[in-house]
């Protein structure tokens, strides 16, 4: 009898994936995986490196580029002699800044310009010089007598400048939500640190509005932030029951926290003396107004919206109680920074799926 040829129906069978093409998909996981580990890793370690000397040199000595060796702070003597002034390239209620030059390195030379001001210039030296960190700008020297401060030069300027560096060509690759969300994290951790400090709780005052805000922040060649000006930085001391007020003028607007608002209506006239004080919280709700600028209109920004909504409502809150810390602040951020980039990771290993 002839046998009939056997057919074998290939549709109920199961697919077979050659073995090779399985351990290339396992290793991309992997990789992806390991990449993030590292890139996180390596993003936390720097965000916890010690806060104290950026140059890793002791209290009074600085060094900066390729410099390996630490020098003092310059001197009244050594300024004078060894600082060449450049260039005017700011000046406000204070002190006016020069771009100026030293040993052919750029740096910056402020002096005070309004006498009655010299209090506020003296503190803010002295915050400079307590304060030296990750988090501020470097101090290279100074002279009390001559009412005069040498820091660091930082070719891109304060914040306010941020969205139009962005455009330049060699920084557009840096336009990301990503990159913008790690900065806002900088300024956080900023936050953090004055409310933690080695001082006690220092509450930032300069900052009024978006742009004194913005003013008050460096943006360095590799895209951090650092505070610069420190001249209005009082402090709380809740347990001595001492809380601040930011000037002795009449705050208004939304950008302010409500308690930094003359509490007793248009009929009665401001009088300083009647105003309230009140403690670091009013950081705190300026936050989101912060980060909405740094976060900006590009692609994904608005998912960072998104996830940061429910911390931004808190920072919100009228009653300044019930405001978060900076540190729970800072926490939901980098949450938020490793979920998102998880995310773009396993997103893009779907894809090669």
């Amino acid at each position: 009898m002839e046998k009939k040829p056997h057919f074998v129906r290939r549709a109920f069978l199961p697919r077979e994936v050659p073995s090779t093409s399985l351990a290339l998909l396992l290793a991309a996981v992997l990789l992806l995986n390991a990449l993030l580990y590292l890139y996180l890793n390596k993003f936390y370690t720097s965000l916890g490196r010690v806060e104290t000397d950026p140059g890793h040199c002791p209290f009074g000595h600085f060094k900066f580029g390729a410099v390996k060796n630490c020098s003092p702070w310059l001197s009244c003597e050594a300024i004078n002699r060894e600082v060449r002034k450049l260039k005017c390239v700011g000046e406000g209620a204070v002190k006016k800044v020069f771009l100026s030059e030293w040993k052919e390195k750029k740096v910056v030379l402020s002096q005070l310009t309004n006498s009655e001001l010299k209090e506020d210039f003296l503190h803010g030296l002295k915050m400079l010089k307590a304060l030296q960190s990750k988090y501020v700008v470097r101090l290279l020297g100074y002279c009390e007598q001559q009412f005069t401060i040498l820091t660091e030069y930082h070719p891109l300027g304060s914040l306010r400048g941020l969205n139009e560096t962005l455009h330049i060509p060699k920084y557009k690759g840096m336009n990301t939500w990503h990159r913008r969300l790690m900065l806002a994290i900088d300024y956080v951790s900023i936050i953090q640190y004055l409310h933690s400090s080695p001082l006690g709780t220092l509450v930032m005052c300069d900052s009024n509005d978006l742009d004194k805000v913005l003013s008050q922040y460096l943006l360095t060649s590799d895209f951090r932030v650092l505070v610069n000006d420190l001249d209005a930085l009082p402090l709380v001391n809740r347990s001595a029951g001492r809380l601040v007020k930011c000037g002795h003028r009449e705050l208004r607007g939304e950008f302010v926290a409500p308690e930094q608002l003359w509490p007793y209506g248009e009929d009665v006239p401001f009088e300083d003396d009647l105003m309230p004080p009140y403690d670091e919280k009013t950081d705190i709700w300026k936050i989101p107004d912060v980060s909405n600028f740094f976060l900006g209109h590009v692609e994904g920004s608005d998912i960072v919206r998104l996830h940061l909504f429910d911390i931004h409502a808190a920072c919100k809150k009228k009653d300044p109680a019930e405001r978060p810390s900076a540190q729970e602040v800072l926490d939901t951020y980098r949450k938020v920074l490793t979920l998102l980039i998880r995310e773009a990771a396993m997103a893009g290993t779907r894809e090669m799926l």
